[in-house]
């Protein structure tokens, strides 16, 4: 034998025990991941001008008279 290597005859150096009696804790879960962009994209409302325009009058964003001023603008 060489060096300052301890040999314990092919059994578990005092380190080694310890180790293997006191496993690490268990890893934590990943965090939820967001949904993908094809499912994000569904949720947005249609590309239709006016459905948009119609829903942003729904949510209190735009008057009457802005809508209607709008909605010429975007109609034929």
């Amino acid at each position: 034998m060489t060096g300052r290597v301890p040999y314990y005859g092919g059994r578990f150096t005092p380190a080694q025990a310890y180790a293997a009696a006191h496993p690490p804790p268990p890893q934590a879960p990943p965090p939820p991941q967001a949904p993908p962009r094809a499912a994000r994209r569904a949720a947005r409302p249609s590309q239709d001008p006016v459905e948009a325009l119609q829903h942003l009058l729904d949510a209190g964003v735009l008057t009457q008279e802005e809508f209607d001023e709008l909605r010429e603008r975007v109609e034929p």
